[in-house]
């Protein structure tokens, strides 16, 4: 493998540096670097992050491969500028046994765009009655250490404990998709003013904020680690800020279109704005961006959710919930926390790379961009602003909300172990 010179790159949003790539790795950092033969990336004006990790991906392969498959999401994770994904578990079959979560961890392999990490089922089938293989996944090839429903909530509290107790003994999380469903029957967007006003069927925010005030409190009576999926009001920032400060071992997430989007876009009845939890108030909205940037929020991730388009072409009720989330995350990140002054790129590659591979164990990722590490990185020219346009996707879905939507920011370059996966926007 060639030598890769990224020449004048402001790695982390600082100085100007160049970084020169050997191999898998970076060999070193610095000004006025130079390598014989050496291919030059000029990076003038460009941030330089490490690659970034989503601890939240559906790839819906096996069986739903109309929505997405492993390599079309890997290369649309690419496009994004992520080096590693997290797959979840609801597909068909669901990600329950040790054969399943090999399959798609192999997949991810053969395709090469990103490291694929599958999450594992906490319970058979998804249904909440049983735990799953857990152990046997864990000791798979896969080697799983996260654990989710996602999808469904696991509101059953004796499995939810057994889970936490049994993921305890080799380190892993379990990662709560917090939903009360008695709570959310009938419910199809934010239960406020505009859920009243529309007559639609109302998700209370205490059908997420109770399910994570139980969760909190059986980690904290098990010794074991809990992980809150999407979280989305300003209750259940409240409730984790409540926990972290008793020694709780909890992290969250919060995805993008949580810091951006409200209930208000509801009123246009377009299907591409319901999802699972549903949008919030602007309160919300601004709780989240502030949890995001003193850390009660440890990271975001995508809940990179695609659909076909006959999922979304219908009538509001009838609609599939979730969102397609990977090509434009780190844009929507920019808009909401780097040009609000509420996080520096330092701190974007902290909640984007860093502690999502913490969280999830991705050894190789969210290191340092430092010599000896290896060559995960993402090239972002940061003074772009363009319309989004789905068309030009490398999702097999297209069921964004941000059509037509100004976004500042664009992936220039990816590259997985100084593989180039991305260059100048486009996948290799």
């Amino acid at each position: 493998m060639s030598k890769i010179l990224i020449r004048g790159a402001k790695v982390l949003g600082g100085e100007p540096q160049d970084v020169l790539i050997d191999g898998e790795v970076i060999e070193a950092v610095g000004s006025g670097l130079s390598a014989e033969g050496a291919e030059v990336v000029e990076a003038a004006g460009q941030v330089l992050l490490p690659g970034l990790v989503d601890l939240h991906t559906h790839l819906r392969e096996p069986g739903r491969e109309d929505s997405e498959t492993v390599l079309t999401g890997t290369r649309a994770a690419a496009s994004g500028g992520y080096t590693a994904v997290f797959a979840m578990a609801n597909t068909f079959p669901v990600a329950d046994t040790a054969g399943v979560v090999e399959q798609v961890y192999r997949l991810g392999q053969e395709h090469g765009y990103c490291d694929v990490q599958p999450i594992g089922a906490v319970t058979v089938g998804l249904e909440g009655r049983k735990l799953a293989e857990l152990g046997a996944m864990h000791e798979s090839a896969a080697g799983v250490t996260v654990f989710s429903d996602d999808g469904k909530c696991v509101d059953d509290a004796v499995i939810m404990r057994r889970a936490l107790e049994y993921v305890k003994a080799f380190g892993g999380v379990v990662a709560q998709h917090a939903q009360e469903p008695r709570l959310t029957e009938g419910a199809e967007m934010n239960e406020g003013v505009v859920s009243a006003e529309l007559g639609l069927g109302g998700w209370p925010a205490v059908a997420e904020e109770s399910i994570i005030a139980r969760d909190v409190l059986l980690a904290e009576h098990v010794g074991s680690r809990v992980h809150i999926c999407h979280l989305s009001t300003a209750g259940s920032v409240e409730i984790v800020r409540w926990a972290k400060s008793r020694g709780i071992d909890v992290t969250a997430e919060v995805t993008p279109h949580h810091l951006l989007l409200t209930d208000e876009l509801v009123r246009s009845y377009n299907p591409v704005y319901k999802v699972n939890p549903p949008l919030r108030t602007e309160r919300d909205v601004m709780a989240l961006r502030e949890a995001l940037a003193d850390g009660t929020i440890d990271i975001v991730a995508t809940d990179h959710a695609p659909h076909p388009h006959e999922d979304k072409d219908c009538e509001w009720a009838a609609a599939a919930m979730g969102m397609v989330g990977l090509e434009t995350a780190l844009s929507v990140v920019q808009e909401t926390m780097v040009d609000t002054g509420l996080l520096t790129w330092a701190g974007v590659a902290d909640r984007m790379s860093v502690k999502p591979a913490r969280i999830g164990q991705a050894t190789g990722h969210g290191r340092p961009v430092s010599a000896g590490e290896p060559a995960n990185l993402v090239l972002v020219d940061t003074e772009y602003r363009g319309l989004v346009d789905p068309a030009g996707f490398a999702s097999r879905s297209r069921n964004t909300p941000y059509e037509g939507r100004e976004l500042p920011g664009r992936v220039t370059h990816t590259w997985l172990r100084g593989k180039a996966t991305l260059v100048d926007g486009k996948l290799t």
